[in-house]
């Protein structure tokens, strides 16, 4: 793991679209996920936060996010669809080479498997000619897949090369998983490994609000200990894909975006020299 291969969501900073860019910049990453709302959402329109995104000297790891796509019939599918076919066109206007979906947790949703990996084969044909990944979740309030186990046996039966797992820590963690539950997963099919520490000790309400507000950077975090052998075991599994600092917190939200991009670095190092004793060179990520 290196500098190249570590990226920040810019869901973990407040601001416009420019500064937090810059801001990532400026701590030393050279790469961050975006959302589609990050452009979607810009007073410049979409197209200026497009040009933003291109003129900087930053990758995009991925776009975030496509939720409750899998399962739906009728009419709900076909508009999921249009909103799939339109989030790869957007990754493919900024460079992103992967999409994330998130196992649906939509109300009233029944989980049928041998729809869910119908669903996803087709979403994983459609990427194909846009050369975009696809990066399937699980999201602890899903309705059928809330957990690492249940995501991957539904990647592995849809057995498409496009369609990849992506792995969060604070989630998987959160779950109570043992770490032997990933043994199973091909490194190469760990399209991305997300990180985050906690807030506090006990994970009380496992629901999509207390994920928005219990997480804080690696190594900030009351159980550093568990998020460090989370990442040993995924290096030791051979690993050497794209990591993503993935953190909602209202106190970093309160700082300017060049604040918490530091704070990011800092964890970054903390990963490199503390979990895994790597040595960075000097021009690497700036600690703070």
């Amino acid at each position: 793991m290196n500098r190249e291969s570590f990226g920040i969501d810019l869901a973990c900073m407040a601001g416009p679209l420019e500064e937090r860019l810059a801001a990532a910049e400026a701590a030393g990453f050279s790469q961050v996920m975006l959302w589609a709302r990050d452009l979607a959402n810009h007073p410049r329109g979409y197209e200026a936060a497009v040009k933003l995104v291109r003129d900087s000297k930053l990758q995009v790891t991925g776009l975030q996010l496509m939720r409750n796509y899998e399962g739906m019939s009728g009419p709900a599918h076909e508009y999921k669809l249009d909103i799939v076919k339109a989030l790869l066109d957007v990754c493919v206007d900024v460079g992103a080479p992967l999409l994330l979906v998130c196992a649906s947790a939509a109300v009233g949703h029944q989980h049928d498997p041998g729809r869910a990996e119908t669903d996803l084969r087709k979403l994983a044909n459609l990427a194909v000619p846009t050369g975009v990944r696809v990066g399937f979740k699980a999201i602890p309030w899903g309705r059928g897949i809330s957990d690492t186990r249940s995501a991957w046996d539904l990647v592995y039966r849809v057995d498409h090369a496009n369609l990849g797992l992506v792995l969060d820590a604070f989630h998987f963690i959160a779950g109570g998983q043992a770490l032997d539950a990933l043994n199973d997963i091909p490194p190469e099919k760990i399209s991305l490994v997300q990180l985050a520490d906690f807030s506090v000790p006990v994970f009380q309400e496992r629901s999509e609000h207390s994920a928005d507000h219990m997480r804080v950077f690696p190594g900030d975090g009351v159980l550093h200990d568990a998020v460090a052998a989370f990442v040993r075991h995924v290096d030791w599994m051979g690993y050497a894909g794209d990591y993503s600092l993935l953190v909602f917190n209202e106190d970093y939200r309160q700082l300017p975006a060049h604040a918490v991009a530091r704070l990011g670095a800092r964890s970054v190092t903390w990963v490199n020299t503390q979990v895994l004793r790597r040595r960075l060179p000097l021009n690497r990520l700036r600690a703070v």
